[in-house]
């Protein structure tokens, strides 16, 4: 029983993640990586995560 919740519990995660676009997701997480590095070098970086979005968007969208 515990095996069948954790499994419907990753998939879940898996979908509402992931998605029918890797692509987005790789790319946001990418995104918070480079924000939290430049934030702990010391630098404003607030923006780059919004303009990841947009432009990945963007393009999800145009390639469709």
């Amino acid at each position: 029983m515990i095996w069948r919740w954790l499994a419907g519990f990753g998939r879940f995660w898996y979908e509402f993640i992931i998605g029918d676009d890797w692509t987005i997701a790789a790319t946001v997480a990418a995104a918070l990586t480079a924000t939290w590095t430049l934030h702990l070098a010391g630098h404003d970086a607030w923006w780059l995560l919004p303009l990841a979005v947009v432009i990945d968007v963007g393009l999800s969208l145009r390639s469709d």
